[in-house]
């Protein structure tokens, strides 16, 4: 990609990233974004939009304005800061006016178009959006740690107490998809930190949780629609 990238923990609400991406007055081919069982708050230029929790590689192409900001929430808490269940917004990229009423979408927009700083602005705004949802769902948080863990969905379900069909809806509600598919996306996530430090693929299969690298290479296509070696030099 042509232009910038950076992002950073957000101190005002727990789990979330602030990222910010700059494109280039030229352009050039963006990275997909992956799936990564998060679902993101972003404002490009005079659009206020959500981005909902991916299955597959999603696709970037050029925006409305250069600069972009973003907030990136931890899995299973987006839906209960915006009021919209994840599985609504699986694969998709949701105008908040079309969320939320019109009017208060359009005067966040603007608030961010003038702010100096609109990463800084967008993280305050999160911020006052997690304060009124209050703290997540304890449950839901501990499926997605464990399950990013490494832990079997089926003991995860066990350990919850509510039953593989109970947890399978709750989950959709939270993450936008059942526990077996975050478990894979989650996974793939884990192989992705581990190649891009330099840990041999093979080795990074068996400690993400593959059979073997053959298994990796399987999911890394299936979800991204490429290759590992290729997705390491985007």
């Amino acid at each position: 990609m042509t232009g910038s990238y950076a992002e950073r923990a957000a101190a005002r609400v727990p789990g979330a990233t602030v990222w910010t991406r700059t494109v280039a007055r030229d352009g050039g081919a963006a990275s997909p974004v992956l799936p990564d069982g998060c679902m993101d708050l972003i404002w490009n230029e005079g659009r206020l939009f959500v981005a909902g929790p991916d299955t597959r590689a999603h696709p970037t192409g050029p925006g409305e304005g250069r600069r972009y900001a973003g907030i990136r929430f931890a899995p299973g808490t987006a839906p209960g800061y915006l009021g919209v269940p994840a599985h609504e917004l699986r694969d998709t990229r949701a105008e908040l006016a079309h969320l939320w009423r019109g009017a208060e979408a359009r005067r966040l927009t603007e608030r961010l178009d003038a702010a100096a700083d609109p990463a800084a602005e967008l993280e305050a705004l999160a911020a006052r959006l997690a304060a009124a949802a209050g703290p997540p769902d304890p449950l839901l948080t501990h499926v997605a740690r464990a399950l990013g863990a490494g832990r079997g969905v089926t003991e995860v379900a066990e350990e919850t107490g509510l039953g593989a069909r109970t947890l399978h809806r709750r989950s959709l509600a939270a993450f936008g998809y059942g526990p077996k598919t975050l478990a894979r996306v989650l996974r793939l996530q884990r192989a992705l930190a581990l190649a891009r430090a330099d840990v041999p693929f093979a080795d990074s299969a068996a400690r993400a949780g593959y059979a073997d690298q053959a298994h990796l290479a399987r999911d890394v296509r299936d979800l991204t629609g490429t290759t590992l070696g290729r997705l390491l030099l985007s």
